[in-house]
């Protein structure tokens, strides 16, 4: 379906790839891995044509359908949710402009218009409005969303519009980059299933660990601008890749010690003229070996001790009758909560239903109408915002920050903790203003590491993270000694971390004192995933 043999791309003076090859065959389901610049992202540019490698082929199957979800997109014109998810204003008449083309040019067998044939297909299915819906519903649409403008919505539900699109089409090979970034829990699980019962080929970049150990079969790593294959789920990939390291290292070493016994005869005897042509023997037998690279170690996860925070009291922080309205949404009547010293919340819910808004009230960062929030004694809050770059001072840079947020750290502590969320060299002289996303995250996560409050509320601390950085961030949380609250879609941080769960939905919340395996047992979350995949 999908080769790629001996690919070789360069950006500026840095090689990506080197004579780098992988196949993706029919059905089968593939993650591409890597740390956050490798080059998964021009891969995916380079299968689908919007960028040319510097040498190799990308070979497809003439009649292989393509379909690609990339991490942003914005909703043009006018066009409803179900005229995205339907492909009626956007994509349909495109097709049908490109096919006149084709046929004008009289290039109908080309694979192009193969392609383009098979989606308008799709696309001019009379039952595409009732698998779109399907689709939606899954994806967390409500039927009254249906026919509200995109544009009226966030960029992550437009996202899920887009990808409900592309599940309508049914591509023989799917290309998702990040696809559960914008995803709730439920709708995540809804995915998931869906995917595990693909029956086109799947290749997928992620950074939820368990996602992919639930829908993955194979890994391909890009590693030493090289594509390496490893058969099986993510957590597979990781054992495979620690065995064929110290595999690697062992003929390494051997080699090594091999070339040290063979120079040490050649030095010692070479000056002896009986032994001298053994030694110059040793010397050629040096030279027809062909030399193993000594190979670079596995990325492990950063170790890091969050200092202690300030002891609070017993009780953390309490809301009482809080009512909570943007205009005529009134999204909490009388909510009455309380979070203990130690517990480790997390918030769930559809999107929409609250979380980042009742965040927002322990915060404090938001007004409420009425009802009363009482912090605990000695409370000490940090908040872990969305919007990252509300917490930056703009004239400060990287080092700066850091060394504001806890006066007593030195200097190269600063620097040996930024080193390991990737701020490396000259990166931590740049201004704070001009970060990107995944920068200010990194940046932000580094300061309460640093000095770290008794009572922690993250919104999506996940999010523009690599795996690496999601794992050092999950063990540094697991020893955290204060209080957590947080929202999060990925699971695998979440089982890591919750000891409670609060479920908001519809102005309600409701606890769950356990983890997130519990909850999903006692409300039968992931059954309903399963049953949206049959609804009509």
């Amino acid at each position: 379906m999908l080769i790629i043999r001996d690919l070789k791309m360069t950006i500026g003076a840095r090689t990506l790839f080197e004579n780098a090859s992988f196949q993706v065959n029919y059905g089968e389901r593939v993650a591409l891995v890597g740390p956050n610049g490798a080059g998964k992202t021009t891969l995916f540019s380079i299968i689908l044509k919007h960028k040319e490698p510097d040498s190799g082929a990308v070979e497809r199957d003439e009649w292989t359908m393509v379909g690609y979800l990339p991490q942003e997109a914005e909703a043009h014109g006018d066009e409803t949710i179900l005229e995205v998810a339907t492909g009626r204003v956007e994509e349909l008449p495109q097709l049908e402009k490109r096919l006149h083309e084709l046929e004008k040019a009289g290039d109908v067998s080309s694979p192009e218009y193969l392609e383009a044939h098979a989606k308008h297909d799709k696309l001019n299915d009379p039952e595409v409005e009732t698998k779109a819906k399907k689709m939606l519903r899954g994806l967390g649409y409500r039927d009254s969303d249906f026919n509200r403008k995109a544009r009226e919505m966030s960029g992550g539900w437009i996202m899920r519009a887009r990808l409900a699109r592309l599940l309508v089409m049914e591509p023989d090979l799917l290309l998702l980059d990040e696809p559960t970034n914008h995803l709730d829990l439920l709708s995540l699980l809804w995915l998931q299933n869906y995917l595990k019962n693909y029956s086109g080929a799947l290749l997928l970049i992620s950074h939820d660990r368990q996602f992919m150990d639930e829908v993955i079969q194979q890994v391909h790593e890009i590693s030493e601008k090289k594509l390496i294959a490893y058969t099986g789920n993510y957590s597979d990939y990781l054992e495979q890749r620690e065995a064929r390291y110290e595999q690697q290292l062992a003929a390494y070493k051997n080699q090594q010690k091999e070339i040290s016994d063979l120079q040490a005869f050649a030095d010692r005897f070479r000056a002896i003229p009986s032994k001298a042509s053994q030694a110059q023997s040793k010397l050629k037998q040096i030279e027809r070996l062909e030399l193993i690279e000594k190979p670079l170690a596995p990325r492990k996860p950063f170790r890091f001790q969050i200092p202690p925070p300030p002891r609070g009291g017993q009780r953390a922080i309490s809301l009482e009758g809080i009512h909570m309205a943007y205009g005529a949404n009134h999204v909490y009547k009388g909510l009455d909560l309380t979070i203990e010293r130690g517990e480790r919340t997390v918030l769930v819910g559809p999107n929409g239903a609250g979380k980042s808004t009742l965040l927002k009230i322990l915060a404090g960062v938001v007004e409420f109408q009425k009802g009363k929030r009482d912090l605990g004694h000695n409370a000490k809050i940090g908040y872990f915002s969305q919007h990252r770059a509300d917490t930056l001072d703009p004239e400060k840079n990287v080092l700066e920050e850091v060394l504001a947020s806890a006066p007593l750290m030195r200097e190269d502590e600063a620097r040996g903790v930024l080193g390991s969320f990737m701020f490396r060299k000259d990166d931590i002289y740049k201004k704070t203003a001009v970060l990107s996303g995944g920068e200010k995250s990194r940046l932000n996560l580094v300061k309460f590491l640093v000095d770290p409050p008794n009572l922690l509320l993250m919104d999506e601390p996940t999010t523009h993270l690599d795996i690496h950085t999601v794992e050092s961030l999950t063990l540094a949380l697991e020893r955290y000694e204060g209080t957590l609250v947080f929202i999060s879609h990925d699971v695998h941080f979440i089982s890591h971390l919750a000891t409670k769960v609060l479920h908001v939905n519809a102005g309600t919340v409701t606890p769950y004192v356990g983890g997130y395996e519990y909850f999903l047992e006692k409300t039968g979350a992931a059954d309903d995933a399963r049953a949206a995949l049959t609804a009509g």
